[in-house]
């Protein structure tokens, strides 16, 4: 990420900024499990401004990356993970309960959608613009994606489950993430400069995935809530600042 922060296309002044805003998500993020407390020792350490905070961080990296980049043949890929993130910010506050919806998990599946969707949009429309759109790697990611993400489904929110809409509304979801993860694994490899983006959809995945377990299976284990956070944050920041690679 300093390596990307750091590139020739930026002026001083803008990589000051994102190499700020970069290690202030990581204080936030990383600070408020190290600072934070839970008495009960059982769920999570972090506070939630900090966690708030620290999306809310992404989003202006995402929004200052667009500024930097819009110029450029990145200005849409930027742009749309920009807005992606921003997006996710808004799941971020349904989950918190900071938002006035009924439903937290239903208003932050359709954010985090809506994010994913655009998501998706940036890392197609640029793979082919740079002409990183062989059929066989991008659509063979995205199959072995989508069998993941099936499995995970099944595994974790349907089996011995009742099912209720909202289960069944967790597939679809689940497989939209697996559809970003497969098209950055897809960039990946056919380009290595992608594989921090294709960890980042990863590791999105993976928290969802821990999420699902939680809400659907009952899944529970010590700081499950920090876990959550610490594999999403920084998928979420390497999404956002993969806007870097594309400036090359």
């Amino acid at each position: 990420m300093i390596d990307l922060v750091l590139h020739p296309g930026l002026t001083s002044p803008q990589r000051l900024w994102l190499l700020g805003l970069l290690i202030l998500w990581a204080a936030l993020l990383f600070g408020g499990f190290i600072f934070g407390s839970d008495p009960e020792k059982r769920y999570r350490r972090m506070p939630l401004w900090t966690r708030m905070a620290s999306s809310a961080t992404l989003v202006l990296a995402g929004w200052s990356w667009w500024l930097f980049a819009r110029e450029t043949g990145a200005g849409r890929y930027a742009l749309l993970i920009a807005a992606g993130m921003s997006f996710g910010f808004l799941g971020d506050l349904a989950m918190a309960r900071l938002l006035p919806i009924r439903n937290r998990v239903v208003g932050g599946i359709a954010a985090f959608g809506i994010g994913h969707i655009l998501y998706i949009a940036a890392l197609v429309g640029f793979g082919n613009l740079a002409g990183l759109d062989d059929a066989g790697a991008r659509w063979g990611s995205v199959a072995v994606w989508w069998l993941l993400g099936l499995a995970g489904w099944w595994l974790i929110v349907y089996r011995g489950q009742e099912a209720t809409p909202l289960h069944w509304a967790a597939l679809p979801y689940g497989l939209l993430l697996a559809s970003t993860t497969g098209f950055a694994t897809g960039l990946a490899v056919q380009d290595p400069s992608f594989i921090p983006l294709a960890l980042g959809a990863a590791l999105f995945l993976l928290s969802d995935q821990i999420l699902a377990g939680e809400l659907f299976s009952g899944l529970h284990f010590r700081y499950i809530g920090d876990v959550i956070w610490l594999t999403y944050g920084p998928g979420q920041m390497l999404i956002v600042y993969s806007i870097g690679v594309t400036l090359s």
